[in-house]
């Protein structure tokens, strides 16, 4: 099992601070915009944070309950009512301070340990303590930040002005998805058995192929909302839809409950609207191929009725750069994508140990151990 270090804890700290700096800025781009009386962006952002932390909320109470079976029902009701005032994320990060501070600065337990062993037992709360706390945090990226980006885009490129507000809020939305999606991929390795340590490397060209291919679809979105909201609405409910169906025919297994299970499909729906992800740990060569093949078709498709209809709304210069910008970004999020599955990826998932290499203690704490949540998440 590998360690919680303490760089995972200043990371951690790291985002916390992003976390409420991110309210912040939310509640004041709202504010300009019901001080400038453009009171739809402002319920639009509204409904997003809202939407997003019912979501994370309903989850996170969910695994409270899972995790705390058979306890105290008074926690589980006071842990409720704090899931009911949408705080509930602050209570997992309470815990991830407290696991991560003592795993980081006062535990020096053997890495080759069994997890099961007194001596790892804080190294595995804290990292999976985290592991839920970045589990939500995808989910956060994927139903608020990231169509928050594409929201505030949509009106840079509609109206052309310049507000510090509305850069800081797409600063802002990057750093979350930057944060979230390096946290994410930093845990999957943490917490499944036989992973490789998450580099520096690989976590920049994971970070690039990310931020560059969801960075080219958000924009390759801005232009057809200016062309048409009806259009580009129904093109987020076609792809929500298709993501949904694939997501019911890979049969998934991550809630308890059949409810949680389909409001989980649902969540996988949407993100699957923005990037990839597969859900069942499997291989996806041709998976992947289809989405990104997918992805770069529509994408031209857009820029080339862009060019054929040419609307006064934005001018050609503007159209000029921003097409570039679709266009680069996609080839380079491609680059980098194929770099990253070509020599980063850990191909190897749950390797096979050599029998003789454990004593029999060994083997039955591994089959008693319990199989972290992680192994049932979106893998990629």
């Amino acid at each position: 099992m590998m360690k919680f270090t303490k760089p995972n804890f200043i990371f951690l700290v790291g985002g916390i601070i992003i976390y409420v700096v991110d309210i912040g800025v939310d509640f004041w781009v709202v504010s300009k915009y019901f001080c400038q009386r453009q009171y739809s962006w402002s319920i639009l952002i509204l409904c997003f944070r809202g939407f997003s932390s019912l979501i994370t909320q309903i989850f996170s109470y969910e695994w409270f309950k899972n995790d705390w079976e058979g306890t105290d029902t008074g926690k589980l009701k006071w842990i409720f009512l704090v899931h009911l005032f949408q705080c509930g994320i602050f209570i997992r990060y309470w815990f991830a301070l407290k696991y991560g501070c003592q795993a980081a600065f006062k535990q020096n337990s053997g890495g080759d340990a069994s997890e099961t062993d007194p001596s790892n037992f804080i190294q595995k709360q804290a990292i999976d303590v985290v592991t839920d706390i970045n589990m939500l945090r995808v989910f956060k990226t994927f139903l608020e930040t990231t169509p928050q980006l594409f929201v505030q885009i949509y009106i840079l490129m509609e109206h052309g002005k310049n507000n510090f507000d509305q850069y800081a809020a797409i600063i802002m939305s990057f750093c979350g998805i930057s944060f979230s999606t390096v946290d994410y991929q930093t845990s999957l390795r943490k917490s499944l058995p036989d992973k490789d340590e998450f580099h520096v490397l690989p976590k920049l060209v994971y970070l690039f192929y990310k931020l560059l291919t969801i960075t080219s679809w958000i924009l390759s979105f801005s232009l057809i909302t200016l062309l048409s909201v009806r259009s580009s609405v129904t093109l987020l409910v076609f792809l929500w839809i298709c993501g949904f169906i694939w997501t019911l025919k890979q049969h998934t297994a991550f809630c308890k409950s059949k409810k949680m299970e389909y409001l989980y499909r649902s969540v996988v729906g949407i993100i699957l609207i923005f990037t990839f992800f597969n859900i069942k740990g499997r291989k996806t060569k041709v998976y992947i191929s289809i989405y990104y093949a997918t992805h770069t078709v529509v994408t031209l498709g857009i820029l080339f009725a862009y060019i054929f209809w040419k609307p006064p709304i934005i001018k050609e210069i503007h159209f000029t750069i921003v097409s570039i910008l679709t266009v680069l970004s996609l080839v380079l999020g491609i680059i980098f994508l194929v770099l990253y599955y070509r020599w980063f990826h850990p191909t190897a998932y749950c390797r096979p140990q050599a029998c003789s290499d454990e004593t029999d203690g060994e083997t039955e704490q591994r089959e008693r151990a319990k199989p972290g949540r992680f192994q049932n998440f979106i893998m990629q």
